[in-house]
């Protein structure tokens, strides 16, 4: 990486005051970021792990990554495509045979059985780019359709609100989505989460091992990703942070303790869609990887042809206007930047947000990597947090 002069110092200072300012008032208990750009890192770390604690946060503090988890087993999902042990345009159906001849409602808020036959299989490649027809409509009034109630009455995990803990295990959770047809035929439409829940299913039935497994040998371990995982060992909550809502009033509202968390233990489901914890300095080593073409301290995890379209937009312009209001588009587990329409938007940036607080992007034509790690669970365009860090962070580039 190189050609840029990294940030300005008064940018980089405007940067803390205005994250010190949200912890101040109360809007989270503390934060890390993490900056790169050319051969500089910058990481402010502020506030406690807890509201009303005493354990201050760290640079290594441990946050539940939710949806930063969808690149993750992307790149899970791709290394078995370069291996030729899943192809793009396969059926997920020969390693997932309870998705074989689905049908498909007659329009997203029809009832369960008014449906019509399929128009062709779901295949891996949609899974990848969530285009399989099935997942979250991110639309309010799309969870009081027919289809999301029956997936809550059923505990199916991932169509609706996050909520800690799994009660499936990945082929009992197939098993009932199975049961219901398809929201949208495969191909045609852009809906959120459920495609990297099949992904990583798929890698568990490619390999014959427990997806976790497979991450972190394949991943984690050659990219020294220590802290990054499926939960927190014993030995390491003491690192962790506590999880916090938002209330009607703004008020911080408990979500998950940092002791006796959901994520304190492996989960029934470990799934590939928003169940793994990690930290700021892991997750730029993943960062890296990526902005290095698949390869990050001499590890190749991946070939510089699948980077490039993992993280390319892949969606039509139609299904690019649906799903992010023209903003931006999808690759594989990532948004795709496809134009500018604010400070912080620029075309090829690439990454992705949790929903419980943190975000990560990387801008290639910038040479920008950027990792915001909260507590704060909420859509990440309508916290003030994550939408001051992006905009001070760009206002902070030098050069």
């Amino acid at each position: 990486m190189g050609g840029k002069s990294g940030f300005s110092k008064a940018g980089l200072e405007r940067v803390h005051g205005i994250m010190a300012g949200h912890v101040a008032a109360g809007r989270l208990p503390g934060l890390v970021t993490l900056v790169s750009r050319g051969g500089e890192v910058h990481t402010d770390v502020i506030g406690t792990s807890e509201s009303g604690g005493a354990l201050p946060m760290r640079r290594d503090s441990i946050f539940r990554i939710s949806s930063m988890t969808k690149p993750i087993t992307a790149v899970a999902a791709l290394i078995l495509v370069e291996e030729c042990r899943l192809r793009l345009d396969e059926p997920v159906e020969r390693l997932l045979p309870e998705l074989a001849d689905r049908r498909v409602l007659r329009s997203p808020d029809a009832r369960l059985d008014d449906t019509v036959p399929a128009n062709r299989p779901i295949t891996v490649r949609d899974a990848l780019d969530f285009r399989l027809g099935l997942g979250m409509i991110l639309e309010e009034e799309a969870f009081g359709h027919p289809f999301f109630q029956a997936a809550q009455e059923l505990g199916i995990s991932g169509f609706g609100p996050p909520r800690p803990g799994f009660p499936h295990a990945p082929d009992e959770w197939l098993r009932l989505v199975a049961t219901l047809p398809l929201v949208d035929q495969p191909g045609e439409r852009w809906t959120y989460n459920i495609g990297s829940y099949i992904q990583g299913i798929l890698v568990e039935r490619a390999t014959g091992r427990p997806f976790p497994e497979f991450v972190r040998e394949r991943i984690l371990e050659p990219l020294g990703m220590r802290d990054t995982g499926f939960h927190v060992p014993a030995a390491d909550l003491d690192r962790f942070t506590a999880s916090y809502g938002v209330g009607e009033d703004g008020a911080l509202e408990p979500y998950d303790p940092r002791e006796g968390s959901a994520w304190s233990a492996m989960p029934a489901f470990p799934d590939g869609a928003g169940s793994m914890v990690s930290t700021a300095d892991d997750y730029l080593a993943f960062a890296r990887m990526l902005l290095g073409k698949g390869t990050y301290r001499g590890e190749r995890i991946l070939s510089r042809r699948s980077v490039e379209l993992m993280t390319s937009n892949r969606l039509t312009p139609e299904q690019t206007r649906e799903s992010f209001g023209g903003a931006s588009g999808w690759g594989f587990g990532v948004a795709a930047g496809v134009r500018q329409e604010d400070l912080w938007g620029t075309p090829g940036r690439y990454g992705w947000d949790g929903g419980l607080g943190t975000s990560w992007y990387t801008d290639p034509a910038e040479d920008l990597i950027g990792i915001l790690l909260t507590q704060r669970l909420q859509f990440p365009t309508d916290n003030p947090v994550w939408l001051d860090f992006w905009t001070s962070l760009y206002a902070a580039l030098d050069g």
